[in-house]
């Protein structure tokens, strides 16, 4: 009884770690098709409340809203042919991080994102976009 009791709850731990780490690629998946299809409005759903946004070198924090109309301008200018993930991982504190190439006609953009748990959701709070 006491074995099956164990198993159980080991088997109940790694659903739930499973689980957990699939939320984590889906958010990084989401992310990774809004940047490919140029959509602000959907990766803007992934913004955290206040995110810092650095384009190209200039670096602020913005609310939701305004960071969604910044990247939306630059899609414009930076209408996207590809993005493509390059690395991710995870801290102890459970921070994520993504790492990847945005291409467009003009070249690429490196891609940086912190990605942190906010009110049970992973939320992007760093977008850092700059030129190669």
């Amino acid at each position: 009884m006491i074995l099956k009791n164990t198993l159980l709850l080991t088997l109940t731990i790694f659903i739930g770690l499973g689980t957990a780490m699939a939320q984590d690629d889906s958010i990084i998946d989401d992310v990774g098709t809004a940047l490919r299809t140029g959509s602000s409005k959907e990766l803007s759903k992934f913004f955290n409340d206040v995110i810092e946004l650095k384009i190209d070198g200039e670096k602020e924090n913005y609310s939701r809203t305004q960071a969604e109309v910044i990247v939306r301008n630059f899609f414009t200018k930076y209408p996207p042919k590809n993005f493509t993930k390059i690395h991710n991982g995870s801290s102890p504190d459970g921070l994520q991080y993504v790492l990847g190439k945005y291409a467009h006609n003009e070249g690429t953009h490196r891609v940086y994102m912190l990605i942190k748990k906010t009110d049970g959701s992973f939320k992007i709070d760093t977008l850092d976009l700059t030129k190669e």
